[in-house]
C-alpha cells in the first residue's frame, strides 16, 4: 500500500506537467508563429514479484510473472511543427512560409534565431525588422523613396521607387531548415536557436530543394487546436483527480490497518 502512494504522486506530478503544457498551448492560441506542444511520458521501472517462464511444476512454466509498476515520469516536452492557419493582413511586409523553413533574425549579441513568425516591420534606417527590432537575414534596407514593396515566393524583395515605372530587386530572402526541427531551443519571443540535437541549419532559397515558399500580405497564425486543448485540459484534471483519489483510498486503508489492533 506504501508503494501505491508513491505510484499516485508520480501520476499527479505527470499530469501536473500535462496542464502545464497544455495551458500555455491555450494561451498562446492567437500567437503568430507559435507551434503547440505535447508532453510525452513514460512508465517508471517495475517490481519483479516473479519472472515469466518460472517453472510452476516439473512440466509448466508461468506464462506471464508478477511485475508491480512503480509510476509514470516525463519524457519530453515535444514541439509539433505542422503548419498553422494563414491570415492575410494588410501588410506588405509581412510574410509567411508554406511547407519547411524559418526566417533568420540577428538577436543584438549576433547570434541567429529563427521564427516562423513572418510580422516584419521597417526600422528608421529602412532596415526590415521584426517586433523587436532585430534583423532580418540577410538584411534588407528598403530605400526611403520606396512607393511600394513587392516579395516574390522564392524570397525575391524588390521595390518600386518614386520616378520609376519598373520594380527594382534590393535583396533576396534565404530561410532556413533543420533535420530535427523538434531539437531547436526555444527562447521565447517566437524564436529558436540550434542544438546539437537539431543539427545545423540548411540555408536555401525559397520554394527550392524542399524549401517552403514565402506567401507576401499573410502571417502564419498558431496550429494550436482548442478543441484539443481543452480536451486534453479537461483529461488531464481528470487524471490528476483520480491519482489524488488513489492516494486518500490508499491512506484510508492503512488507517484501517492501523485500527485492527483496537
Amino acid at each position: 500500500m506504501i508503494r501505491a502512494l508513491y505510484t499516485a504522486a508520480t501520476g499527479m506530478k505527470a499530469q501536473q506537467t500535462q496542464i502545464d503544457v497544455t495551458s500555455n498551448n491555450i494561451a498562446n492560441v492567437n500567437t503568430i508563429g507559435y507551434k503547440k506542444e505535447r508532453a510525452e511520458f513514460a512508465d517508471l521501472f517495475y517490481q519483479t514479484m516473479e519472472y515469466a517462464g518460472t517453472s510452476t511444476s516439473a512440466t509448466t512454466q508461468s506464462p506471464t510473472g508478477i511485475e508491480v509498476g512503480l509510476g509514470v515520469r516525463p519524457t519530453a516536452v515535444t514541439k509539433l511543427f505542422g503548419q498553422g492557419n494563414f491570415k492575410e493582413t494588410s501588410n506588405n511586409l509581412d510574410m509567411a512560409i508554406t511547407g519547411d523553413g524559418f526566417f533568420q533574425i540577428q538577436l543584438p549579441d549576433g547570434q541567429t534565431a529563427y521564427t516562423r513568425n513572418g510580422a516584419f516591420k521597417l526600422d528608421g534606417e529602412g532596415n526590415v525588422v521584426n517586433s523587436d527590432g532585430y534583423l532580418l537575414i540577410p538584411e534588407i534596407v528598403v530605400p526611403e523613396d520606396a512607393t511600394e514593396i513587392s516579395i516574390g515566393t522564392d524570397g525575391t524583395v524588390s521595390v518600386l521607387q518614386a520616378g520609376d515605372t519598373q520594380m527594382n530587386e534590393i535583396g533576396q530572402i534565404e530561410i532556413a531548415k533543420f533535420i530535427n526541427p523538434a531539437g531547436l531551443h526555444s527562447l521565447g519571443d517566437n524564436n529558436f536557436i540550434n542544438t546539437n540535437a537539431s543539427g545545423d541549419p540548411l540555408i536555401g532559397v525559397p520554394g527550392l530543394d524542399g524549401f517552403g515558399q514565402i506567401r507576401q500580405g499573410f502571417v502564419e497564425m498558431s496550429n494550436v487546436q482548442l478543441v484539443e486543448e481543452m480536451t486534453d485540459l479537461i483529461t488531464g484534471q481528470r487524471a490528476y483527480e483520480a491519482n489524488s483519489k488513489a492516494i486518500t483510498t490508499t491512506d484510508e486503508m492503512l488507517q484501517t490497518v492501523n485500527q485492527l489492533k483496537r
